[in-house]
């Protein structure tokens, strides 16, 4: 059997694989918009705006639906525009500015090949899950050390902190530190594990999906620490605790790294 007609028959051969092989397909058709240099920057800012409006549209009807206050963990809060158009500025100016001359640099080294098979399920659903454990406890470390240190906490961390109440527009109101900061070890895990691209494009959506969830205001019947079971995953009430008591709740998602260290506080 030749090397392609292998290669075929094991595609053929594998259920999870031949689950995603048309979406990779569909997504390899556009190869040239996925090695564009401008893509990067632009699914970016398109994935963290469109996990964004949801709750920015809930926040302008929550007025006229007093139903939906019963979701909000600060019913009596709602963000105005003097605070949600710094946040949407200050995220398009560094992804702008910052962000995009980063991934050109980056695309002039060169396109990576991308293959032409795409990942078997399981292994695209357990490196997603690696790398997001992975990004938790890296960021953990990042977050307890700039709130520890005062110096980097008032160069690099304060700017987040800056909205009491969190908002889904202010997740990413950030220092460009923080920000690459973020970036990178993002990158780092994707690259540790060697991730098919396809993975590495769910991981990124999962992951600003989460913080953004993270920083919306709601707790709903769905939200994702109400399908994660035994208080593994903290969710909206267990960051909203950081950021109003600073000195607890440091990992974005999970709940093991501060309850093993001992930063941990339950949400009421």
């Amino acid at each position: 059997m030749s090397g392609h007609n292998a290669s075929e028959f094991q595609v053929l051969c594998s259920p999870g694989r031949l689950f995603l092989q048309p979406l990779w397909d569909s997504l390899r058709a556009r190869e040239a918009l996925l090695q564009s240099p401008f893509f990067p920057a632009a699914f970016s800012i398109c994935t963290y705006l469109g996990c964004c409006l949801p709750f920015v549209l809930l926040d302008v009807l929550c007025p006229w639906a007093p139903a939906l206050r019963r979701y909000k963990i600060h019913p009596d809060f709602a963000p105005s525009a003097r605070q949600l158009l710094p946040c949407l500025a200050q995220t398009l100016y560094q992804h702008a500015a910052f962000v995009f001359p980063v991934t050109l640099l980056h695309w002039a080294r060169g396109p990576a090949p991308m293959p032409a098979e795409a990942p078997e399920l399981l292994e695209l659903v357990r490196h997603a899950a690696c790398c997001l454990l992975l990004f938790d406890a890296e960021f953990f470390a990042w977050h307890v050390l700039h709130h520890r240190v005062p110096w980097l906490y008032r160069t690099f961390h304060k700017v987040h902190h800056q909205n009491a109440a969190s908002f889904a527009l202010a997740t990413q109101y950030m220092s460009v530190w923080e920000l690459f900061s973020l970036g990178f070890f993002h990158l780092l895990n994707v690259t540790l594990l060697q991730c098919h691209p396809l993975t590495a494009l769910l991981f990124h959506v999962l992951n600003i999906w989460l913080s953004v969830e993270d920083h919306s205001g709601y707790d709903f019947p769905w939200s994702t620490h109400r399908l994660v079971p035994f208080g593994c995953y903290g969710g909206v009430e267990h960051h909203d605790l950081h950021h109003s008591q600073f000195n607890c709740n440091f990992a974005p998602y999970f709940t093991h790294w501060d309850k093993l260290l001992g930063t941990f506080r339950p949400a009421r």
